[in-house]
């Protein structure tokens, strides 16, 4: 499904993979990267909300929508690789420096595009999601049963596919409806549907990526005390009090200009709340 406020283009990255990229507006830019289960369309109001002075730019974030869907070599999904797939769309649109706004796995490549290049993200802003290294070590006891996605696609290829393909609109379709403070439109959930249904080895693989390589890229920038240097926008749930852990600790551990708000969303809170997600993004770059 494409906007129709958007105009479309296949920009071809470094990896000779070509990523289906959504864009609007004219002026600064900034970069969306969607989350998991969905598609750039996550961001139709917030794009709609920032169009008048921002160039925004939406990809359909590897493996994901109707971008392409290499087969994993056991990086192709890192986000390592995956970060280099923005700064390479950026580019083919003409910008080396950009503001960068990411949700769920979206936010996950945006924080390892600002550890990675940290000379072409002005702003980084990450919606609802723990970096890699911080999510693994809260996930513990019963509590963490509401990630058990993650601990599912961490498996060796063969049975995760195997069982998220038996019935991938059941599977995917538990999260859209579990996760959301509000249904979305059918078109729009049937969309996210197809995408993810087309996509679930891909996706899988993403997943896969966190438990291994990300885990090691991660791991190193934190033995090193390797800091993200541009200001920082965290918009969380309240799932800290539920899991047990202190969410701004754990973001300002990694960040050196961090601003950290409990927001009273759902996890889909740009769909949600799309004019508070573009006002967040508009203070952001006043920073």
């Amino acid at each position: 499904m494409n906007h129709t406020a958007f105009d479309y283009q296949r920009v071809q990255v470094s990896a000779g993979i070509e990523l289906n990229v959504a864009t609007t507006g004219s002026g600064t830019p900034v970069v969306l990267l969607h989350g998991f289960p969905q598609t750039h369309l996550m961001w139709r109001h917030v794009a709609a909300g920032l169009a008048a002075d921002h160039t925004v730019i939406m990809p359909d974030l590897r493996g994901y929508g109707d971008s392409d869907k290499p087969q994993d070599t056991g990086e192709t999904y890192g986000k390592r690789a995956m970060a280099q797939d923005v700064v390479d769309v950026a580019k083919a649109l003409g910008h080396d420096r950009f503001a960068l706004v990411g949700h769920d796995r979206g936010a996950l490549v945006a924080f390892r595009a600002a550890l990675d290049h940290a000379d072409k993200i002005t702003h980084l802003a990450s919606l609802d999601v723990l970096p890699t290294l911080d999510m693994w070590d809260v996930m513990h006891g019963t509590s963490a049963a509401v990630g058990f996605h993650l601990f599912l696609m961490a498996q060796p290829p063969g049975l995760p596919e195997q069982l998220i393909g038996a019935s991938p609109d059941a599977f995917f379709g538990h999260f859209l409806d579990a996760w959301g403070a509000t249904p979305f439109p059918a078109d729009i959930r049937d969309e996210y549907l197809r995408a993810s249904r087309e996509a679930v080895t891909s996706i899988v693989a993403d997943y896969r990526a966190s438990a291994t390589i990300d885990v090691e890229h991660d791991s190193k920038d934190k033995d090193a005390r390797n800091r993200l240097t541009m200001p920082v926008t965290v918009l969380q749930q309240d799932w800290g009090t539920a899991l047990g852990f202190d969410a701004k600790a754990r973001w300002s551990a990694w960040t050196q200009d961090l601003d950290h708000r409990t927001v009273p969303y759902g996890h889909f809170m740009a769909e949600e709340a799309p004019d508070e997600i573009a006002q967040m993004i508009r203070e952001l770059q006043k920073r």
